[in-house]
């Protein structure tokens, strides 16, 4: 659990070769890029005090709970299947250790490091007993972690390959204090996790490897201790509502456009930029360095889930000829699953302006030392000098249009593939009554009622396509479909989807609600008993004029007829 600062990347001190004028250029755009200084990210503090719970086989368990003591744990529990009873030697060598025991089943364990509640189920208990613990040995054939990357303070090891002597050892140097980054900002206000009981984006839930988003309903909830920084929710999310925060967006971009404006300004030429994450990126590129191009700069980032479209294509707007994501192995299937989603469409997003798909690309190990040299034929173009700013979507926009003003086969629009966080919304005006359920539920205000005249409209820039006001519309008339729509003036104006002429109260003459409206509710409550005769006119009346019709129709008719 150790974390290098922010702004020292590894990559700097790799041994990469500056033959060339590039290999110069390099060099001096790596100390420009490391020689930055992010905004500090906040810690998450865990406290252990050392006391360890083992899950296992009394013979395995046992000798590792002895071992443990000796290394400095402070308590150790140990829970073993109900057959599996330490006899009284057992329980002899363990009382000289101050080892405890049950005897069951955990059937359900929770928290993190410092942290860790437990229930064992022993025989004849049906409630099961509770406990803490700050570490957990697993050593049962089946993780009791199902999530691919378990919380910290937690190892399996209990599976044919594992090795239990290296898990042990990991766990007994957690004892003490210790922080890390909260990876997240989250922005509940312009979620589009749901409304009013209706659940639409479960993207950031979908693509979590640690389990540590959970849905409260309308809104989501991310807890920072189960949270390890793989960077994909905030990826995926279409609205900018979790955003990664080590660094920032503002500070990433701010250090790719000084990267790639050193490297040109040294006389470097053709830069290509190579995303790879901290952990194996580092020793990925170091084992291939020197067969590295020289026009080839690293990047090197916490996790490769956690930049997405706007860093890439911000990239390729600051200057660089192709953008390359560096595979790590072994990386969680679930947050490479995003990363290909949204190289998916970031291909279609620059093959809609007329430029090769494979200025985007995704990477292995084999790849690297021809990444570089094979640069998709395009027109030169300027580098973009915009600011970072720590707004995703306006991020986005700002490089597309960039990138726009210099495509070789621009379209007006391009459709893009399912999960892409633009596009456009229409309505069926025949089955729409203006009801404007889907204006209260559009978390981005893509969707705005007329101020005066019963109108539906639509402003396609603030649209993440997260499918809340398809789902919350009473009479399915509304769809949506994604894709980009280029022109930065059309995209943003409000277009109208419906609209009609205001019904007038038959009494009054105020206008109440629309023409369809009234239509759909009358052929709705037609056969009711209870809007027969004088009733069924009170649904065209405004609600004054109905309550006033209905006191009426209760008074005797001498009341009612007046003196």
């Amino acid at each position: 659990m150790t974390h290098a600062a922010v702004g020292e990347p590894g990559t700097q001190s790799l041994p990469l070769q500056a033959v060339t004028r590039n290999g110069q250029a390099r060099q001096a755009a790596l100390r420009a890029y490391s020689g930055y200084t992010c905004a500090p990210t906040p810690g998450v503090a865990y406290c252990s005090s050392g006391r360890l719970l083992i899950v296992g086989p009394i013979d395995q368990a046992l000798p590792l709970a002895q071992q443990a003591v000796q290394a400095g744990i402070t308590a150790c529990h140990l829970v073993t299947l109900a057959g599996d009873k330490p006899d009284k030697a057992a329980r002899a060598a363990a009382g000289r250790y101050g080892i405890t025991f049950s005897c069951g089943e955990v059937f359900a364990l929770t928290g993190y490091l410092g942290a860790f509640q437990y229930r064992v189920r022993e025989q004849g208990d049906a409630n099961g007993v509770s406990g803490t613990a700050d570490l957990v040995l697993d050593l049962g054939p089946s993780p009791l972690f199902e999530q691919a990357l378990p919380p910290f303070g937690y190892q399996a090891a209990g599976e044919v390959d594992a090795d239990p002597q290296a898990a042990l050892s990991m766990l007994t140097g957690l004892v003490g204090e210790f922080e890390k980054p909260q990876y997240f900002r989250y922005d509940a206000s312009i979620c589009a996790h749901g409304r009013s009981g209706i659940t639409a984006c479960t993207r950031c839930l979908d693509t979590c490897p640690t389990g540590a988003i959970q849905s409260l309903g309308e809104q989501i909830q991310v807890d920072p201790y189960l949270c390890q920084g793989a960077g994909s929710c905030a990826t995926a999310c279409p609205s900018g509502a979790i955003t990664y925060r080590y660094p920032d967006l503002a500070d990433t971009l701010t250090r790719l456009r000084r990267l790639l404006e050193t490297y040109r300004e040294s006389g470097g030429e053709r830069p290509v930029v190579l995303f790879h994450d901290r952990e194996n990126g580092v020793a990925q590129i170091r084992q291939q360095a020197a067969d590295l191009a020289e026009n080839l700069l690293p990047v090197e980032v916490e996790e490769i889930g956690s930049v997405g479209l706007d860093s890439w294509l911000s990239a390729l707007a600051f200057g660089a000829e192709q953008v390359g994501l560096l595979q790590p192995p072994g990386v969680v299937a679930s947050v490479w699953h995003e990363v290909e989603l949204q190289l998916t469409v970031g291909r279609a997003m620059i093959a809609g302006m007329g430029y090769a798909p494979d200025l985007l690309r995704p990477l292995t190990e084999a790849d690297l030392t021809v990444f570089g040299t094979e640069i998709p034929a395009g027109p030169a173009r300027d580098a973009g000098r915009y600011a970072g700013l720590d707004e995703k979507r306006s991020m986005l926009h700002l490089a597309i249009e960039h990138l726009y003003r210099f495509a070789p086969a621009p379209r007006p629009l391009v459709n893009l593939p399912q999960g892409a966080p633009f596009g456009e919304a229409w309505v069926d005006a025949e089955r729409c009554t203006l009801c404007m359920a889907c204006v209260s539920q559009c978390p981005g205000r893509a969707l705005q009622a007329g101020d005066e005249l019963p109108r539906l409209t639509f402003i396609e820039a603030n649209c993440v396509q997260c499918g809340l006001c398809c789902r919350s519309c009473p009479e399915d008339a509304i769809a949506i479909s994604p894709r980009y729509l280029f022109d930065s003036g059309q995209r943003r104006i409000a277009r109208v989807l419906n609209e009609e002429q205001p019904f007038p109260c038959v009494v009054c003459g105020k206008p109440f609600a629309t023409r369809s409206m009234i239509r759909h509710i009358s052929r709705q409550m037609g056969q009711h008993p209870m809007f027969q005769g004088a009733a069924a006119r009170r649904l065209e009346m405004c609600e004054d004029c109905r309550v006033r019709d209905m006191m009426l129709a209760e008074l005797p008719e001498s009341e009612g007829n007046g003196p």
